[in-house]
């Protein structure tokens, strides 16, 4: 039997095909080869004015590195949308990892207020009379059954003497700021003025709780 004669594919079948292919490989080569812009990177700076009623004090102080859950220390915001549910923003980070920055800025308000002998993390090599140790217990923007978030900062700290022996003092420190808004730059101007007011109660009371003991 011979065999059945094939005609070839006309030239606008050709082309309609040609650009089938291409069209189905276009998706492919997005995601292998497209560019994607890299999330915004925020970093809070808490500028805290010293308190005219902080004491002075004759010693020197070093900050231990914070206790901290995994799910808050990444460079992700952490966002609570609702109770038991913590998810990340996708289109901000942070440039510092949450017990970096609380570290960061305490030193700085220290440092500024100058009140101390000296203060330092316990990396440095100082050799101090008392040292801080914090427990990071939130770092997120919770909703809280609210339209908007609130940047929600909470802060378990400890002052013990060099030896590490004898609790001098301890407490704990909440703060919650509302967004304006539920964008992520609003949403970092919350955590902004938390973290300020935040450092402002650890800083006082580290004070206190050293005049105190010092003397």
């Amino acid at each position: 039997m011979s065999a059945l004669p094939v005609n070839p594919p006309s030239a606008p079948l050709l082309r309609a095909l040609g650009a089938l292919v291409i069209a189905a490989a276009l998706p492919a080569c997005s995601l292998l080869g497209g560019h994607k812009e890299p999330p915004r990177q925020f970093a809070p700076v808490a500028h805290v004015a010293a308190d005219a009623s902080w004491p002075r004090v004759d010693a020197q102080l070093t900050i231990a590195p914070p206790q901290i859950i995994r799910s808050y220390d990444t460079l992700r915001i952490a966002v609570r949308p609702t109770p038991q549910e913590l998810q990340v923003y996708k289109d901000g980070v942070w440039a510092q990892r949450p017990s970096e920055m609380l570290t960061a800025s305490l030193l700085r308000t220290f440092e500024d207020a100058g009140r101390l002998r000296a203060v330092a993390r316990d990396s440095s090599g100082v050799s101090g009379d008392f040292r801080l140790l914090l427990d990071i217990r939130r770092f997120e923007a919770d909703y809280a059954g609210a339209a908007t978030p609130s940047a929600t900062i909470e802060v378990s700290a400890k002052l013990v003497r060099k030896d590490g022996t004898d609790v001098v003092a301890s407490r704990t420190f909440l703060q919650a700021e509302p967004a304006t808004d539920t964008t992520v730059p609003q949403v970092v101007d919350a955590f902004d003025r938390a973290l300020a007011r935040v450092d402002r109660d650890i800083a006082g009371w580290t004070l206190a709780s050293m005049a105190h003991a010092h003397n």
